[in-house]
């Protein structure tokens, strides 16, 4: 009985702490602010990445080493890029 007694309580506490989590999260984005981690790359630099692939100038990877990102984030970037069309780019 006792064990329920604590898990009771245990429980109520974890409820009380997703609610002012939640609460807090929403007082943020009224404020403006988004969360998450920012963008290694500018969207000037995505553009650039794509061209300089796109035409042949740079491999991904050397794009990559270029801009000093993983050479995984070129190719995210290029699927994307394909995904959406070269004219959004």
């Amino acid at each position: 009985m006792m064990m329920q007694i604590v898990g009771s309580f245990a429980e109520f506490e974890r409820a009380m702490l997703r609610e002012r989590t939640k609460s807090g999260l929403d007082a943020t984005r009224k404020n403006g602010r988004v969360g998450g981690r920012r963008p290694k790359l500018t969207l000037q630099q995505q553009k650039e990445i794509v061209a300089l692939v796109s035409t042949g100038q740079k491999t991904g990877a050397d794009a990559a080493r270029l801009f000093r990102v993983h050479p995984s984030t070129v190719v995210r970037l290029l699927a994307k890029h394909r995904l959406e069309g070269p004219a959004s780019a």
